[in-house]
């Protein structure tokens, strides 16, 4: 997509840094952010900063702008993409624990971190037969698309990833791991992990899918499917063009044209995913949903209809 086709620019950046003061800086981030116009979601808390925001690119800039003033967040890790409609509802700016919920407080990134490799060196690293290579995010994104040959852990939160690390791969006998992520980040807490307990070569996908779908032609690419992104575009494919998935308001879960037309989806009560796990009462209240939406879009009123959770992960752990 060229910057022409839409105005509704994405910036999804994150940075590891020692960030004491964080709270402090929550009240000065949002008013940069409403003051350009922005929605998303930016986490802060005393490892560093997350965000995923969308708007203008001027608006976006402003807000770079502003982190970069301090020299901690003077190199953050950015992908930037386009979407065709706006991806987010509205804005958010929360302080946390960690930016990407790992649960072992030993793991610091910001002390030892594995190797980064470049998206043009990613296919020679994991065509060699004796590297192993890890999908590090949840089992729903898996789903819709992976390196060819990677290994599925089946996650349904990020925080069961420790535990599979350590039966799959700390006893073997010095592996080679390669992970990858969507955007990198969780793959910085994963690698900090191994290291720390002992896997000297560990490997990590620099700039994540997001940064291979852009810089490898698809003709070369090793991706299959599409990959999963946390707003409204649900998947985005090779280019970062965005994708063919739409998201089931009953469950969250990512359906593509094969679940909707199955006789288990009715448009935001259920899909095949959830069909089975669903009480008539909670059918029956998503329909109940679905009709306050159209009503109000038929008087030309705005409603937001079903908020995405502000982590799929958190609703896939319940």
């Amino acid at each position: 997509m060229s910057p022409a086709a839409s105005e509704h620019h994405v910036a999804a950046f994150y940075r590891f840094a020692p960030f004491p003061d964080f709270a402090e800086w929550r009240a000065p981030a949002r008013e940069v952010a409403e003051a350009g116009g922005l929605r998303g979601t930016l986490l802060l808390a005393p490892e560093g900063l997350n965000g995923t925001l969308a708007g203008t690119r001027s608006g976006l800039d402003a807000m770079l702008d502003f982190l970069g003033e301090d020299e901690r967040f003077r190199e953050l890790e950015i992908k930037w993409s386009l979407a065709e409609c706006p991806p987010f509802a509205r804005l958010k700016v929360r302080l946390k624990e960690e930016i990407v919920r790992m649960g072992v407080p030993a793991v610091d990134p910001t002390k030892i971190v594995g190797t980064y490799v470049a998206p043009e060196d990613w296919n020679a690293l994991i065509e060699d037969p004796d590297v192993i290579v890890v999908d590090t995010r949840n089992d729903y994104e898996v789903a819709i698309g992976s390196f060819r040959g990677a290994r599925n852990p089946g996650l349904a939160s990020f925080r069961e990833f420790p535990k599979w690390l350590e039966s799959e791969l700390v006893a073997r006998d010095q592996p080679k791991v390669a992970m990858f992520c969507t955007g990198g980040i969780r793959c910085e807490k994963s690698t900090a992990f191994l290291k720390q307990v002992g896997v000297e070569e560990v490997f990590h996908l620099k700039g994540g899918i997001l940064k291979y779908l852009e810089a490898v032609p698809e003709k070369d690419s090793l991706w299959e499917g599409e990959c999963y992104v946390f707003d409204e575009r649900v998947s985005v494919k090779h280019g970062l063009e965005q994708g063919s998935y739409e998201l089931c308001w009953a469950c969250g879960d990512p359906i593509d044209a094969a679940d909707r037309a199955s006789a288990q989806y009715e448009f935001g009560i259920s899909c095949p995913h959830c069909f089975a796990h669903t009480t008539p009462q909670q059918k029956e209240r998503f329909g109940q949903r679905v009709m306050q939406t159209e009503l109000a879009e038929s008087r030309g009123e705005s409603h937001l209809g079903p908020q995405r959770t502000e982590s799929k992960e958190s609703a896939k752990s319940r």
